[in-house]
């Protein structure tokens, strides 16, 4: 009868595995929240890194629209695209690389809003404006302002949103070169000609310079 009993109440090779396994469960449980408490820290969750735009450049020296753009250039690390490259997307243009595009195709990629922009490497026309794609892949317009300008692209000084008038060619009335980030762009009309009876005339495009990135980028490629 006592044999009975004991070996009734003895432990099973079999519930002793299956405790065991449920112990080592239960401890592994709770091992996560003791690290995250460890780290001082409760979140686990990893959030995707997010670059922020550039900030506008503004150039306060005057003179040859030819010496102008190369200062920009070199303040913003750009040369000129591979002249073996007939015509690229923004997309896949090198980063550090400068191109050039037509008003009207700037104007319709801005206002519908396309995160991509056909670029030539040497300018398609008088007017073309010129763009920047920076070490980070981010992309850069350039065009020329009023001395005015300065102080509300000085990101110190700035307020959140300004209305823009961005010229494709030095005038006297805007004679400062100026590179704005495309992310911070919105423009709701095309580029219009300063003189509509000359083909080549230098254009003005109007647009909203945001506080914050406001549209897609395609900053990629190489």
């Amino acid at each position: 009868m006592f044999d009975i009993v004991a070996r009734l109440t003895r432990p099973t090779p079999v519930r002793s595995v299956l405790a065991g396994t449920l112990l080592g469960l239960f401890l592994m449980s709770l091992l996560p929240a003791s690290l995250d408490a460890a780290r001082g820290g409760g979140k686990t969750e990893v959030l995707p890194v997010q670059t922020a735009a550039p900030a506008a450049v503004f150039l306060e020296t005057t003179g040859s629209e030819t010496e102008l753009r190369r200062q920009l250039r070199v303040k913003n690390g750009v040369s000129a695209l591979s002249s073996s490259v007939p015509g690229i997307r923004f997309s896949v243009a090198p980063t550090g690389s400068f191109g050039f595009i037509t008003p009207r195709l700037l104007g319709l990629a801005l206002v519908m809003q396309s995160p991509d922009l056909p670029l030539e490497q040497t300018p398609p026309s008088a007017n073309a404006y010129e763009i920047h794609k920076l070490a980070d892949g981010s992309g850069m317009l350039v065009g020329f302002v009023a001395a005015d300008f300065k102080s509300l692209l000085t990101p110190s000084e700035r307020p959140k949103n300004i209305r823009l008038g961005l010229y494709s060619n030095p005038l006297d009335k805007a004679p400062h070169i100026v590179a704005v980030p495309l992310v911070k762009l919105v423009v709701d009309q095309m580029p219009l000609k300063v003189d509509p009876k000359k083909p080549d005339s230098t254009v003005l495009l109007d647009m909203d310079l945001q506080g914050t990135a406001n549209r897609k980028s395609s900053q990629t490629g190489p």
